[in-house]
């Protein structure tokens, strides 16, 4: 008889939910536990996770020993401290990007990654949209090696949290720390190398400047450009902008090399694509050869029963398929680990001070040792 693999949530808003539906597409698993301590998430957690039994703490989940595992996704700046009590009983986890949001955490990180027992998976889900993944696996063949490499997001407004924690920087760790750990993860896996040097420009131009919260406008920026350099010689451009709802494709990655040039198209999510504007779009793998020139375009299209279960084109799907494997054993080694998602971090961090304090930051300003 196959083992049931048993699941402890921790923070159930938005995303938390996302991934509940997701687990529940995976054979032989059980939501058994949630922490969530908004009752309007809890109570909308509850119609996907019937099964589950909501605890009133951390401490209190952490005490049912019939769990295999547990998923963090919790408001960013809770992620640290909360990582830390699993210490009391440790077990495999997925944790969702950020892994911290103060550069004062960086010693914490380092202590939590030296010493917990269990295997850590940091949740980058763009890693795995089959597009990007596609990417991954061409980009070498196809461009000959990269000496470029960029990376645009083009989207949607941060949406509305509970308690507005992802309106302000020091809950968030900054836009480039909460949404673009993805990106810098994903400069890091393209290009083999890790970061020396970042250069970066942001402002908030458009977005929640007539909102208030206890008396307090938003600080989040809404649009940026990073530039980052390599240890080996490449290097890489992140294009952000959060006013651009209107556009075809949410990302677009663009790799270039000697041989030839590959881009991956990922649109965003299907329930806000326009219904008034006929199929949403499908994601796609352009490459282009400089011999024979011309692009061939190749479509991705992902099941439709990924798209409804998340906004993020399968990839979360895909992600706990992988992450069930390490938890029962058959895998033995997370593919994202607690340093990618340090790094990743760090590099947004990086990015944060040369925008505030405009000039370049050498990655030797962090505490990087692993």
């Amino acid at each position: 008889m196959t083992k049931t693999t048993h699941y402890g949530l921790i923070g159930c808003g938005m995303m938390g939910q996302e991934h509940l539906r997701n687990i529940a597409l995976l054979q032989d698993t059980n939501v058994a536990a949630i922490y969530e301590p908004d009752s309007g998430m809890a109570q909308q957690a509850g119609q996907f996770a019937p099964n589950a039994q909501f605890t009133d703490s951390l401490e209190s989940l952490l005490k049912i020993e019939a769990l295999d595992c547990y998923v963090i996704v919790s408001p960013n700046f809770l992620h640290m401290e909360q990582m830390e009590a699993l210490a009391e009983n440790p077990k495999p986890l997925l944790v969702e990007k950020p892994l911290f949001t103060d550069p004062e955490h960086i010693s914490r990180i380092n202590k939590f990654i030296a010493s917990y027992p269990a295997p850590v998976w940091v949740a980058m889900e763009y890693r795995y949209m089959p597009p990007i993944a596609a990417f991954l696996n061409e980009a070498d063949k196809v461009t000959g090696g990269i000496n470029m490499l960029t990376i645009r997001e083009h989207r949607f407004p941060f949406l509305e949290k509970v308690g507005d924690w992802n309106r302000f920087n020091h809950k968030t760790g900054g836009t480039f720390v909460e949404k673009c750990c993805h990106f810098f993860d994903l400069m890091r896996l393209i290009l083999k190398s890790d970061p020396v040097r970042v250069m970066a420009s942001g402002a908030q131009n458009v977005n929640h400047l007539n909102e208030s919260y206890h008396g307090k406008v938003p600080d989040i920026l809404d649009n940026g450009y990073v530039i980052v350099e390599f240890e080996n010689g490449t290097r890489a451009m992140l294009e952000l902008c959060m006013f651009a709802d209107g556009s075809r494709y949410q990302e677009e990655i663009h790799a270039v090399g000697k041989l030839g040039k590959i881009e991956a198209h990922v649109p965003g999510p299907a329930r806000f694509w326009p219904e008034e504007l006929g199929p949403q779009p499908v994601p796609r793998i352009v490459t282009s050869p400089r011999a024979p020139r011309g692009p061939v375009i190749t479509e991705m299209p992902v099941d439709k029963m990924l798209l409804d279960a998340g906004d993020h084109n399968g990839s979360t799907f895909y992600q706990h398929e992988k992450f069930l494997s390490v938890v029962k054993g058959e895998s033995s080694l997370p593919e994202v680990t607690a340093i990618d998602g340090k790094i990743a971090v760090l590099m947004a961090m990086a990015a944060q001070r040369s925008m505030q304090e405009r000039r370049a930051v050498d990655m030797s300003e962090f505490d990087v040792a692993q």
